[in-house]
């Protein structure tokens, strides 16, 4: 997928100046989805997904940080399993206007091999039907893939910071 740039102007992302602050956007005012990303480790699994927040609210508001990842609990948020995350690229506030998106790329330690798989380490793959993505001060997010199961090894994910530019 192409990356999207985004300025202050436009209806998507983009860093406010000093004197056009927003405050934390809050998680009853986020909608987020998850699909697989385009660019991922070799493997049979999904390997990676970017995670889009929008803002469903009717103010701006800015979104910071790196993610915490869980894989679901199946509706009980006690059994989350959360992953060790690794962080990359610096944290930089993202201003979204009502309607706008920012974006987290969340990569995994890849299944490998056919049917089941199994992971290079020797532990044992695991499959997660949705995963649980926390961003500071913007509540945790539930999310599924659309086209498929966030399957990973040793409970791993490497996470890129809120960014305004759509990851591949």
């Amino acid at each position: 997928m192409p990356a999207a740039s985004a300025s202050p102007s436009t209806p998507g992302s983009g860093t406010g100046s000093a004197g056009d602050e927003a405050r934390t956007c809050p998680g009853t005012g986020l909608k987020a989805t998850a699909y697989q990303a385009a660019v991922r480790p070799e493997g049979t699994g999904i390997g990676a997904a970017v995670v889009e927040f929008a803002n469903t609210s009717g103010h701006a508001c800015t979104l910071q940080g790196h993610p915490t990842v869980a894989g679901a609990g199946n509706g009980s948020p006690q059994k989350n399993a959360p992953l060790t995350v690794t962080r990359t690229g610096s944290a930089s506030p993202v201003r979204l206007a009502p309607g706008g998106k920012a974006w987290v790329k969340l990569t995994f330690v890849q299944v490998q091999g056919e049917a089941d798989g199994y992971c290079k380490s020797g532990s044992e793959p695991v499959v997660y039907p949705t995963l649980v993505v926390g961003l500071p001060g913007s509540g945790a997010h539930q999310v599924a893939l659309e086209d498929g199961l966030f399957a990973e090894c040793d409970n791993k994910v490497t996470v890129t910071a809120v960014t305004a530019v759509k990851p591949s």
